[in-house]
């Protein structure tokens, strides 16, 4: 594969491809493993990743309509994960930014087992009127549910309080809490982690990246639908990927499943990352678990349903043994109506099982809406 692309990029870049969300979990469990140097070494790595964290209680508050008790839910959770398509200065211009990347984490009522769900983007939903934003309703593309709620200034708390009413109106799922991370947010928390060890199931091309004599570089211009000659290709096989070809492995759509694809190439790149982030490589250096936590600080956006971040972490320290389950959506392939993708049977069942907390039993009913990403058998490598 060749080397880390050339800096130089045109003038005026592309919009860029989803961020993510998730992380936060991960860096949850680092905490909860850390055994570096007692209480006063936790209490600083917990400010590494706490200090930066923007938080509101705006977002679930008028979504559930129930009062937060300010700890954990004894039983099962939900999650609501949202990652952006922002470019840095939007929100300062007032520009708004769609939820690329929406997946939900159903956490079993033990906290010891979790599950990803991704609802695909292009999904066409009903967004629910809002008076408080002057919003009258909408039925289009879900991840619209976002720019809607943050235009006019409203910004990410009004982003996510839309995105998560249009979310639970779709799955019938009631959450306990949002997060939210963009691309370069992402990025920064993968660079902190020093890349990650992928597997590649079959070979596909970047529309993003060219190699021009050896040298990777930023492709120009629109996205072409077919490889051209000097495509960047991902072949098949297994190996460590840099921070930035595992994003862009993560963000391919030029294939047989497009976006169903992407979803399973993000929800592998969450787990690998999950894997590096507790291993001996990362957990043994107190430096790189700093790194870490602040990358993952300053990225993160939350509403935690009034439940301070520190006891929303530690409380889900029993997820650091679990591994996290991909689930597919639309068993893993288009189901198209007008305009965009629809959600078939199955699937809407799925929803049902999670928001009633039977997800395990459903699955055992359905192995096939499983994914085996390839990561889990070939290991985790350093």
């Amino acid at each position: 594969m060749p080397g880390q692309p050339a800096a130089k990029k045109p003038a005026k870049p592309r919009r860029k491809a989803p961020g993510w969300t998730k992380a936060l979990l991960t860096f949850g469990v680092v905490l909860s493993l850390l055994s570096v140097s007692g209480l006063i070494a936790s209490r600083y790595f917990l400010g590494k990743l706490t200090d930066n964290i923007q938080t509101t209680s705006s977002v679930l508050d008028d979504t559930t309509g129930t009062v937060s008790s300010g700890k954990l839910p004894d039983g099962a959770m939900n999650l609501l994960m949202l990652g952006l398509d922002t470019r840095t200065g939007w929100e300062e211009k007032g520009e708004t930014s769609r939820s690329d990347t929406i997946l939900v984490l159903h956490i079993t009522a033990t906290h010891d087992q979790a599950y990803m769900i991704s609802i695909p983007r292009d999904t066409i939903a009903h967004i629910p009127a809002d008076k408080s934003m002057g919003f009258g309703g909408s039925t289009e593309k879900i991840n619209s549910a976002y720019a809607y709620g943050s235009m006019n200034g409203r910004g990410w708390t009004g982003g996510a309080k839309l995105a998560t009413k249009a979310v639970k109106e779709l799955t019938g799922i009631s959450f306990d809490g949002v997060m939210i991370i963009d691309f370069d947010g992402f990025k920064g928390i993968l660079e902190a982690l020093g890349g990650v060890y992928m597997c590649v199931d079959k070979d596909v091309w970047s529309s993003h990246y060219i190699v021009n004599n050896g040298k990777v570089e930023y492709a120009v211009g629109a996205d072409p639908q077919t490889a051209p000659r000097n495509a960047l290709w991902f072949k098949k096989g297994c190996r460590n990927m840099a921070p930035w070809e595992a994003l862009e492995f993560s963000r391919i759509r030029h294939s047989a499943n497009g976006d169903y694809d992407r979803q399973r190439h993000q929800q592998q790149l969450l787990r690998a990352m999950a894997k590096k982030a507790t291993s001996s490589g990362i957990l043994t250096k107190p430096n790189k678990v700093a790194d870490l936590l602040a990358a993952a600080g300053s990225s993160l956006k939350m509403d935690t349903h009034g439940v301070k971040v520190t006891d929303f972490l530690f409380g889900l320290k029993g997820l650091a043994a679990a591994d996290l389950m991909p689930i597919k959506t639309n068993s893993g392939t288009f189901s198209t109506v007008s305009g965009g993708e629809g959600i078939n049977d199955v699937t809407r069942d799925l929803f049902a099982a999670t928001a009633a907390d039977k997800l395990p039993q459903f699955l055992g009913r359905h192995p096939e809406l499983m994914i085996n990403d390839g990561n889990a058998a070939a290991g985790t490598k350093s």
